[in-house]
């Protein structure tokens, strides 16, 4: 069963080993643990459906409350707290195609808001509703999930948009591919908000954020059926995939989508090294992306990053050895920890292996071979079962992310992680980063950030817009992106401005109007309207 207020299968947790409550007093204070609300007194909190009495809409007070709310830290507190605020009116389930045909003419006929919803796993509010005098149906995507078919000549599968992370994988597996999109959300997240919110894979390296997979499918609107065509290229004017890409529900419902998969590599193996300090680190990331050297993945911590892991990880005695060893080996205090990924054919990941070899030994990396890398790869969509661990222990943690051109990475993680740790006067935050996706241009950023609980959840929430509010504010106001992965959603909007210039918006604006002109499709998300 899916926890209802925190993430993931509730038979899955974090556990945080027995030194990590000192490590946590050390660098932050003593936790605050609030208490939690019971399912029960939420559901009894529930208003009246305003919702139309339909056969595709669900009115019950549970669904609704599953549906109200995504994954960032507000909503986090508000399922903790008990406080929602909202909740949808409706639930509906699509089967198919005309199912989200009818629900859509439904809206029309009486005058509602529909909100996609396709693994609820949105960190910048996508989901959550807006005050509306109009009734709110949010649109589960969920049971349209299945491999609608694999063409094997073009490598192209299309799926029902509603499909998760998992169920990707497991059914193209068993045909020999992957589709390779792997982002920490993968266990619950779907198909369609990967495109929905331009979402980029922990292994982009090697199969490409999702706007390189997209090659097509089916999009409803108020005004019809927009069908995508699959091409392998076209200079037939403006892309319209670029239009559903990044769209987030404002423009019309993604149902089915056609995408660009691979066949299964021979091997793969995530590997760990060691940097004496952050400029090597990234340095060697930068050499790795120009000279186009054939790596899946590229992770390296800042150096408070890679303490906490090493903290935060327990086996005490392995990593204390580990820790002598690197520093013999002149990796101190400053040491960043990078994991990298090699997949492909035998020949082509010893090639990869051969070429990556002088590029260590010239930024003075030290290998420390698989171990730590496959542990990592075991563990790699466990993260977001730490929130509930710190929270047992009276600290919330969030994260943002941001990419930026190289000539201003340093620049930008510094004034970002300032505004955080200085954000509240007389508070301790940890705050720590690392960089996990690289181009040749640049790369991302993501910064987590954890603090103690205030006397209550007022306060808490208090102090996260107030962080949140800053470090956005030095994003955009020092060359980053608002997004590299997490999509606009209601968070972001206010932000998006600054990036995409008065004209930008003013053609988004106009798309929005074009394909949605009483503003009932998931309103007050990618615009700040």
């Amino acid at each position: 069963m899916r926890r209802w207020n925190g993430w993931g299968d509730e038979s899955n947790s974090m556990d945080l080993p027995a030194s990590a409550g000192e490590f946590l007093q050390n660098v932050i204070g003593k936790g605050v643990v609030l208490a939690d609300a019971s399912l029960a007194s939420v559901i009894a909190s529930v208003p009246k459906s305003r919702a139309p009495i339909h056969k595709l809409i669900n009115t019950n007070e549970e669904i609704r409350v599953r549906h109200a709310k995504g994954q960032s830290l507000p909503d986090y507190l508000a399922t903790r707290s008990g406080h929602f605020g909202l909740f949808p009116d409706g639930v509906c389930y699509p089967e198919n195609n005309q199912d989200i045909k009818d629900i859509l003419l439904l809206a029309k006929e009486y005058n509602l808001d529909l909100i996609p919803y396709g693994g609820g796993t949105s960190v910048a509010g996508h989901i959550n509703i807006k005050q509306s005098e109009r009734a709110v149906i949010t649109v589960d995507m969920s049971h349209m999930n299945r491999l609608i078919s694999l063409d094997t000549d073009s490598n192209i599968a299309t799926f029902g948009a509603g499909t998760p992370g998992p169920m990707v994988e497991a059914q193209l597996r068993a045909k020999g591919y992957t589709l390779g999109h792997f982002p920490q959300s993968f266990e619950l997240s779907t198909i369609g908000g990967w495109v929905a919110s331009r979402s980029s894979g922990q292994q982009s390296l090697r199969y490409g954020r999702i706007e390189q997979m997209f090659a097509g499918g089916s999009f409803e609107t108020f005004e019809g059926t927009l069908d995508l065509p699959t091409f392998p290229a076209s200079s037939a004017g403006p892309d319209i995939r670029e239009i559903i890409l990044g769209s987030e529900g404002r423009f019309g419902i993604i149902t089915e989508v056609k995408v660009r998969v691979t066949k299964l590599a021979e091997q793969e193996k995530f590997s760990v090294i060691f940097f004496p300090d952050w400029q090597m680190a990234t340095k060697f990331c930068k050499a790795a992306a120009q000279n186009k050297i054939s790596l899946s993945m590229l992770r390296v911590s800042n150096a408070v990053e890679t303490q906490t892991q090493l903290k935060l990880a327990g086996h005490e005695k392995s990593i204390s050895y580990l820790e002598k060893y690197l520093s013999l080996r002149n990796c101190k205090s400053q040491k960043c920890m990078l994991t990298f990924g090699i997949t492909g054919s035998k020949q082509q990941t010893k090639a990869t292996q051969t070429q990556i070899k002088p590029f260590i030994k010239q930024y003075q990396g030290i290998s420390t071979g698989s171990m730590l890398g496959n542990r990592w790869a075991q563990n790699r969509f466990k993260f977001p079962y730490l929130r509930d661990a710190l929270w047992q222990q009276g600290y919330v943690v969030d994260t943002l992310e941001t990419a930026t051109d190289w000539h201003n990475v340093d620049n930008l993680l510094n004034k970002v992680e300032t505004s955080l740790k200085q954000g509240i006067e007389n508070k301790n935050v940890h705050v720590f980063t690392h960089l996990s996706h690289v181009y040749g241009q640049g790369c991302s950023l993501y910064t987590t950030y954890v603090f103690s609980c205030e006397k209550d959840y007022k306060s808490t929430l208090a102090c996260w817009k107030t962080l949140k509010h800053e470090a956005s504010s030095t994003i955009i106001n020092n060359g980053g992106t608002i997004s590299h992965q997490h999509g606009v959603g209601k968070d972001h909007a206010p932000y998006l401005e600054v990036e995409k210039g008065i004209l930008g918006i003013k053609l988004l604006e106009n798309i929005c109007q074009h394909f949605d002109p009483n503003k009932q499709l998931n309103p007050g998300t990618l615009l700040n309207d």
